[in-house]
């Protein structure tokens, strides 16, 4: 894939007027390449990974993208980590600026990895992920996730697909 690019997201198929339904072809076992790509990061509270106003920071950020038209709605993606039990950060694509958020840039190399179920299963996923980016001679540098849906939409759905994202090395 090239630099910067993402796999296509179709935004489209949204019988919720909440979250896409998620299509997973082109996410699974993907390589993906930022140089300096542009985020918009938030963070979110959370008790031993469990977000609590996640519901409240995700509509508010997406706002502000939107109101600066900084949504590539075919190109998006919301890596999130956590980088302690209570605290999370989400790193939001965006395609310039956004006025009043905090913006990030990205650069080096990912591996995906797509995964469907319930959220207790992260710890299993992070696993099975190591287990991917080792099985391409590589290593973990960090563990990044990309919930597709919320879990209302997710209800909806039928599905709970989550993107594991891997900082490589």
């Amino acid at each position: 894939m090239e630099t910067n690019a993402l796999p296509k997201y179709d935004a489209s198929d949204n019988p919720t007027n909440c979250c896409p339904r998620f299509n997973s072809t082109g996410w699974d076992e993907q390589e993906l390449h930022f140089k300096d790509k542009l985020f918009v990061k938030a963070t979110t509270r959370s008790i031993f990974h469990i977000p609590l106003n996640m519901g409240s920071v995700y509509p508010k950020t997406y706002e502000a993208i939107a109101q600066a038209g900084a949504m590539a709605a075919d190109e998006l993606i919301v890596l999130s980590h956590d980088p302690t039990p209570w605290t999370g950060e989400h790193y939001f694509s965006a395609s310039k600026d956004v006025p009043g958020q905090t913006m990030v840039r990205m650069t080096g190399d990912y591996l995906t990895k797509v995964f469907e179920g319930p959220y207790k299963n992260m710890p299993l996923w992070e696993k099975e992920m190591d287990a991917f980016v080792q099985s391409q001679g590589k290593h973990t540098k960090k563990h990044y996730f990309f919930y597709t849906t919320c879990p209302k939409c997710a209800k909806f759905y039928g599905k709970n697909y989550v993107v594991a994202v891997a900082e490589i090395q």
